[in-house]
């Protein structure tokens, strides 16, 4: 109870000093208003969802999801704007002192705020407080292509120009939209791939929060098949059970479900795909991530009976198990392919330019291709989104990786 006192005054302070800006930069008392109604509306929503609305679990509810995206979107529109007043009023204190020491009066008094530079300061809050929102409306939703094309000396010659599909996070229970699925769905079958991989995290918390997509996925397709593995999220582990054969069997379900979509599941196993007398070898861990993510992937226990000189593509989840254990494994994983950070859902990527989010703080490896010691990994950025239902900068990708056989110089 303590910390909603708190957080309650904290953010009202917050919201009366923003008010001070508002006030100067506009007459209009309507304006003033309109911010105080909203703001509390925004908070007023936060507390109910995270209350009385309240539903177990770590993981956000939808409901709870766009509770937080609107007070993140209000807070972050406070910052911006307390940084520049707070700026000035630093610049009126010592105004304000200078002129009682050295001026011509006792009086101590502050110089006036000026409009243009709370006009400035609301210009600048507003440009990610749209972009925030923008994120919840369009931004979830704008799914972009990203094509790499990677070279092997060692690929086998009937694989050269071989396409892969790569998708990932799908995170069922947080879609609201299904016009905007279908058209993702469509736009994967669109790249007419050999190969069709998806790197875990099919739901958020249950099964059930995929049936109702279920059948639409089913139609995803490729020449050559598709698999799956699964992600930290698809074990349940984020809410809690009446009891753990009802946990256990929420697996089971989701297990079942992806293979009656027609995806072939990788337990800790490996498949071998052929062409001829030429095959690449496909293997599947379970989810292994850094910390206190479920660490089940078994990479000796999915490469058996794998040769040491076959090519090799895995399929792992977290990135981290990439960095931890993978690139120390005595086994070449040519290529691997991962999700799970889903680039924060927050950045600024300017190919060529700029590919920056707050994640790389926590991840070395968070978004598309990186090679180390002659082994590349995709970090896929996420088809789906968690927690913050939006994203800005960071959007979703459908990965599409063309195999190529290096030539010899």
């Amino acid at each position: 109870m303590l910390r909603w006192i708190i957080f309650i005054i904290a953010y009202i302070a917050l919201g009366l000093y923003t008010l001070q800006a508002l006030k100067t930069a506009s007459r209009y008392p309507w304006v003033h208003y309109l911010f105080m109604v909203v703001s509390i509306l925004v908070l007023g929503n936060f507390i109910y969802q995270f209350t009385v609305g309240e539903e177990p679990g770590r993981v956000l509810s939808r409901s709870k999801s766009y509770a937080f995206g609107f007070l993140l979107t209000m807070l972050i529109f406070f910052s911006v704007t307390i940084l520049f007043l707070f700026s000035e009023d630093i610049f009126r204190f010592f105004t304000g002192v200078y002129h009682k020491v050295f001026g011509g009066t006792k009086e101590f008094s502050l110089p006036q705020r000026r409009r243009f530079l709370s006009l400035i300061a609301l210009g600048i809050a507003a440009l990610p407080f749209g972009a925030l929102l923008y994120g919840m409306y369009r931004g979830k939703y704008n799914f972009k292509v990203l094509k790499y094309t990677l070279e092997f000396e060692d690929l086998p010659e009937a694989f050269d120009g071989y396409q892969i599909t790569q998708i990932s996070d799908i995170h069922s229970g947080s879609f609201d939209n299904r016009k905007k699925i279908e058209y993702a769905v469509d736009l994967v079958n669109q790249q007419e791939s050999d190969l069709l991989l998806f790197t875990g995290d099919m739901v958020n918390n249950m099964t059930d929060e995929m049936r109702p997509w279920a059948e639409l996925f089913t139609t995803l397709k490729a020449k050559d098949g598709k698999f799956s593995v699964l992600g930290n999220h698809d074990y349940g582990d984020y809410i809690p059970w009446e009891t753990e054969e009802k946990k256990s069997q929420n697996l089971e379900d989701l297990k079942e479900l992806q293979r009656a979509m027609g995806f072939d599941l990788l337990l800790n196993e490996n498949r071998y795909l052929y062409k001829g007398k030429d095959k690449i070898a496909l293997i599947g861990v379970e989810n292994w991530g850094r910390g206190g993510f479920k660490k089940a992937g078994d990479l000796k226990k999915a490469t058996a009976k794998v040769a040491e000189d076959d090519f090799k593509i895995l399929m792992s989840h977290d990135p981290s198990h990439w960095e931890d254990v993978v690139l120390k494994d005595k086994v070449h994983y040519h290529l691997t392919l991962s999700g799970h950070t889903h680039g924060m859902q927050f950045g600024i990527e300017i190919p060529g330019w700029v590919k920056w989010s707050p994640i790389k703080w926590r991840y070395r490896y968070w978004a598309g291709i990186y090679k180390e010691l002659g082994q590349f990994i995709n970090v896929n950025r996420g088809f789906g989104f968690l927690g913050y239902p939006g994203r800005v900068g960071i959007w979703p990708e459908i990965s599409v990786i063309t195999l190529k056989k290096k030539p010899l110089t």
